[in-house]
């Protein structure tokens, strides 16, 4: 899959992925692997970013922490980063809707 689909959606994504709990930066790469059955493959370099500016923008929060003697910042939804995520999904909804129609199979 060409990694350009993802431009514009990585937020909703990353926000997805912490909905079910909070994970670390690595983990969250992995989570959306798994989720994707393998579709999506991202780079560290998009996503780190990507969670900075989520942090900035308070949807998300991060700590550190260390485990098995490596330092690792944890990110969890905050209340604004769960109603981000709403308003993502109802946007995603609409937008599939109206591509359907377009690209779905002919009548």
């Amino acid at each position: 899959m060409k990694a350009d689909i993802v431009r514009g959606h990585l937020d909703a994504l990353l926000l997805a992925t912490l909905s079910d709990g909070p994970l670390h930066g690595y983990a969250i790469i992995e989570a959306l692997q798994a989720r994707s059955g393998g579709v999506l493959d991202l780079p560290t370099g998009s996503v780190y970013p990507a969670l900075r500016r989520l942090e900035r923008a308070r949807y998300i929060s991060g700590h550190w922490s260390v485990v098995g003697g490596r330092r690792r910042r944890t990110y969890q939804l905050t209340r604004a980063g769960r109603q981000e995520l709403a308003r993502e999904r109802a946007d995603w909804s609409r937008f599939t809707t109206a591509i359907g129609g377009i690209l779905g199979e002919p009548g």
